[in-house]
């Protein structure tokens, strides 16, 4: 459980994202904390790595009190995690999660600086992610473990010892993290890297060896389609084979870019392989030579926009509306066969196709649109579908 959010393989997969503000302006970052949130972010995490950061927390918090946004704030340490923590008490009781560096929490007195931000996890009764990246392992440990690997009598690739190392950290810091009072299951663990190849290694190696939850996500997944396209198929790969309880896109975002890009690929990425529903899916074929006209593109597009701009007020007042599946179709090749899959459906008219529109609902040809109104007689249909087929679902049972 994490600030109310619960975290484990009995439980949906939770999506996370972390803010890109500096967390010393406490208004900027609840405001994009909020904007997450609604979004669709379950936990927001926060950088927290100087003593205005630390004191910013708690008046974040409050911001976000104030505005009525719920979500869990998880702080994450690097470096000195061990010094603000109890320097700052107020932040460390305002978090819902610490999130450790294994690997640069100090060099000479690493697992006292560890002991220190556990015992204050323990404390105050805070789950920690114990989060190991490649990029920054702890060098000792990696150092003591290519040297017996280079005297063993059949020594490992480099990239073996490497992934050993994380798994061993990790591993070793968790043991540290209960024995420092940390109950067991507020433990959770993340060993990320940024290659896909070497991700899905990594956590198939981590999975077999603890039951702890595992957070996933590329270290730095890249900027757009790169991006998207590395986190998708890390993530699926390992979501479909039941590994991971938490994830987070890591997206490099364009230069004043929307951060909720982040959220709504991982949310997507959740719904494609169904594991969780967020909001109703549409849809629409890529056009080819029958569909030489745009209009059945703009027809998806109107009825996408028309769906977010529904939603908040369609998820509190229509409960299962998630599930909602239509169909924009560009011909009649396709289109009469994915609209009958779909909720509902529209098959619009090809190139040299008779300029009609059937409307398919459950199945079923419901009617067929003709003229300049298809796009409005449609949402209208639309709208009362889900009126119709969603509303009994929030009636409260009689008393």
């Amino acid at each position: 459980m994490v600030g109310g959010v619960p975290v484990g393989s009995l439980h949906p997969v939770v999506v996370q994202s972390m803010t890109n503000t500096d967390t010393a302006d406490p208004a900027s970052t609840a405001a994009q904390v909020a904007s997450l949130a609604e979004a669709g972010s379950q936990l927001v995490r926060i950088t927290v790595n100087n003593e205005a950061a630390a004191a910013a927390v708690p008046e974040i918090a409050a911001r976000l009190a104030d505005m009525g946004v719920v979500v869990p704030l998880i702080g994450d340490f690097h470096y000195n995690g061990h010094l603000l923590l109890p320097a700052f008490p107020e932040m460390a009781r305002a978090l819902a999660k610490y999130r450790i560096n294994p690997g640069n929490v100090g060099s000479k007195r690493r697992d006292e600086n560890f002991s220190t931000i556990a015992r204050i996890a323990a404390n105050n009764a805070k789950p920690v992610r114990i989060g190991v990246n490649w990029g920054s392992l702890d060098q000792d440990l990696l150092t003591q473990m290519m040297d017996a690997n280079s005297r063993s009598e059949h020594p490992k690739e480099a990239r073996d010892v490497y992934m050993e190392a994380m798994l061993e950290s990790a591993l070793r810091s968790a043991a540290l993290a209960e024995e420092c009072g940390v109950p067991h299951d507020a433990v959770i663990i993340s060993a990320k890297v940024s290659g896909v190849p070497d991700l899905v290694e990594v956590y198939r190696r981590l999975s077999t060896r603890c039951d702890f939850p595992l957070h996933l996500g590329l270290t730095e997944a890249g900027m757009g389609s790169k991006g998207i396209v590395s986190s998708a198929a890390a993530l699926a790969i390992l979501l479909s084979e039941g590994i991971g309880d938490t994830i987070r896109v890591s997206l490099t975002p364009k230069p004043n870019g929307d951060r909720t890009e982040e959220v709504q690929i991982a949310q997507q990425i959740l719904q494609s392989l169904e594991l969780r529903r967020f909001n109703p899916q549409v849809t629409a074929c890529p056009g080819c030579g029958r569909t030489t006209s745009t209009f059945f593109q703009h027809m998806a597009e109107d009825i996408q926009a028309y769906l977010t701009d529904q939603m908040p007020v369609w998820r509190e007042k229509y409960p299962g509306v998630v599930d909602l599946k239509v169909a924009v179709m560009g011909c009649i090749v396709n289109g009469p066969g994915e609209s009958k899959h779909a909720n509902i459906g529209i098959s619009l008219p090809g190139t040299a196709e008779d300029p009609k529109a059937p409307v398919y609902v459950d199945g079923k040809l419901l009617l067929t649109l003709k003229g300049e109104g298809i796009v409005p007689e449609f949402l209208q249909i639309l709208e009362e579908y889900v009126e119709r087929t969603y509303s009994s679902v929030s009636e409260p049972a009689p008393a």
